[in-house]
């Protein structure tokens, strides 16, 4: 016996949704692994191993809607972010050429470096806003000189970056306000050349993959389009969620402080406790049959990472922050052909916050973390650590 999915007339992108849904996430799990939400016509997954089938089965789940409007869904079109294999793969392979963990290496001493002096420096200062001075500066620095962005280009990645995931929503208020900026991120990226782009840099890198003919003509800039865009804004929040959460529970803390081994756990359990990215898109070429509920051919689907993370039919406590879980096959960096290409840059980034932190901070004290409702990425605003004891 099959029939339709429950449905709910919960707005998945409601404001005080986005800002805290994980209310919104139990509600929606407990109701079935697969919710139809009219508001906006969409399939929710809701429980770990749905989610983690339909990111295995890219046949079935397809990429070619990752946006949630057809007007992001028309602009991505060429980008491995919104292809299926096997154009994927070629487009893919290029994109992670320089982000495999042998490319990397090379990266992890310099970073490890600029964030133990950045850290060093706030701790001193005995207070600071953890958003502005850590969780963005540190991130989009790595990734402009990764990139080799110079310039205005160095200036804008933020808004472009932070705009480019916006879009990806339904056609609401935050979507269309940040069309122009995100336009102009997509405008300089069609017209971007290898000169624009700082000698021995990653980006000159894709522009010579694309000169010896590993990529098709022109996609160059869609590739650095996909560094810029689906890279800087969820790191940015993924760092500041580090911050936020070992100020929320100390004794995690000093477990990382006591045992630098727990540096990669602790950073697993900060993805799986509050995923970065709130929902993600996909459209199914079939009907799928979901535990003997039926998804129509054609229909759009939303990936609630957020929910599966905290799905209590996979992880015992799920609501508890513990690091010692060390959760490797959390949701967040997604899974399969689509898995997240820049994990690897963000671990290390991570991990030399993580490491900076419990390095030289004995206690985090801090305000209220501020949110604002946005429809991709769930980061915090504003985080006032109002207090530093030194190690």
């Amino acid at each position: 016996m099959t029939s339709s999915p429950p449905a709910t007339d919960l707005d998945l992108f409601a404001d005080d949704v986005l800002v805290d849904p994980y209310p919104a996430f139990t509600a929606l799990r407990e109701l079935g692994p697969v919710v139809h939400l009219p508001s906006h016509n969409l399939y929710a997954l809701t429980r770990y191993d749905v989610i983690r089938d339909a990111l295995g089965d890219p046949t079935t789940f397809s990429s070619t809607t990752v946006g949630f409007n057809p007007a992001v869904n028309d602009a991505l079109q060429g980008t491995s972010l919104a292809t299926d294999p096997p154009a994927h793969t070629e487009l893919r392979a290029t994109l992670t050429e320089n982000l495999s963990p042998r490319a990397l290496r090379g990266l992890k001493g310099t970073i490890t470096t600029k964030a133990d002096a950045l850290v060093a420096d706030l701790v001193a200062q005995g207070s600071f806003e953890a958003i502005d001075a850590l969780a963005r500066a540190f991130p989009l620095e790595i990734v402009a000189d990764l990139i080799g962005f110079t310039g205005a280009v160095r200036e804008n990645m933020l808004r472009w970056g932070q705009a480019a995931m916006e879009v990806i929503g339904p056609m609401n208020p935050r979507t269309a306000e940040n069309f122009p900026i995100a336009g102009e991120l997509y405008a300089w990226c069609s017209q971007v050349r290898a000169e624009d782009l700082a000698a021995g840099s990653v980006g000159r890198g894709i522009f010579d993959a694309e000169a010896r003919g590993a990529i098709p003509p022109g996609t160059a800039g869609h590739i650095i389009h996909q560094y810029l865009g689906a890279g800087v804004d969820t790191t940015i929040a993924s760092i500041g969620n580090i911050v936020a959460l070992f100020a929320a529970f100390p004794d995690q803390f000093d477990l990382v402080r006591a045992d630098p081994a727990l540096v990669p756990a602790a950073f697993n359990e900060v993805l799986r406790y509050w995923a970065p990215l709130h929902a993600w898109g996909r459209t199914v070429t079939r009907d799928v049959e979901i535990e003997g509920r039926i998804v129509p051919a054609g229909a759009q689907v939303a990936i609630l990472f957020g929910a599966g993370n905290r799905d209590p039919r996979h992880y015992d406590d799920p609501d508890t922050f513990r690091i010692e879980r060390n959760p490797v096959d959390h949701l967040s960096f997604g899974y399969g052909p689509h898995g997240c290409a820049g994990q690897g840059l963000a671990r290390l980034e991570a991990h030399a916050v993580i490491t900076a932190l419990a390095t030289h901070a004995r206690r985090l004290v801090a305000a209220d973390p501020v949110r604002v409702p946005a429809n991709t990425t769930r980061s915090i605003d504003r985080l006032d650590i109002t207090e530093v004891l030194p190690a």
